[in-house]
């Protein structure tokens, strides 16, 4: 996991170079932070076109657990970078990726055990539904009057 960060990070610093070239380039002179304004922008834009008919169709399908679920994840990622990126500005303790991963993998665990508690939950809720459902159907026929048998009337 530690090779595919760096992966990223490399591809972001090529990229950054490849604007920054282009930038130059073109003479176009914006700054570092009309660039972060532009491109931050952009790939939030395009981020949102996507995600947005996602998050719709999840909705749609009433699976609002799994956008809570990435919403949730993508702010865990942020806090676990934030900690990690404060203990080495602060010196309160060693910037380490395993630290990031285990706190993922922390998440990850811990909501494992929560869907299969919910699982359980709901299992339960629908037994005792369905249970009940057949109880009413059963005394509603009990109730209804018995039909006697009518004399054939062609004989």
């Amino acid at each position: 996991m530690k090779e595919l960060l760096y992966a990223c990070v490399g591809i972001i610093a090529k990229l950054h170079d490849k604007i920054m070239q282009l930038n130059d380039i073109y003479e176009a002179n914006f700054s570092d932070k009309e660039l972060h304004f532009l491109i931050i922008g952009i790939i939030g834009m395009c981020m949102l076109f996507v995600i947005y008919p996602l998050f719709k169709y999840l909705a749609k399908k009433n699976h609002e657990m799994v956008i809570a679920w990435i919403y949730v994840f993508t702010v865990i990622v942020v806090i676990t970078f934030a900690i990690e990126i404060g203990q080495k500005i602060t010196k309160t303790g060693n910037m380490e990726f395993a630290d990031i991963m285990f706190g993922l993998v922390g998440f990850m665990a811990m909501f494992c055990v929560f869907i299969v508690l919910r699982m359980i939950y709901h299992g339960i809720i629908r037994l005792v539904k369905y249970i009940r459902k057949r109880q009413k159907l059963k005394a509603a026929a009990q109730t209804l009057p018995q039909e006697e048998p009518q004399p054939d009337q062609y004989t």
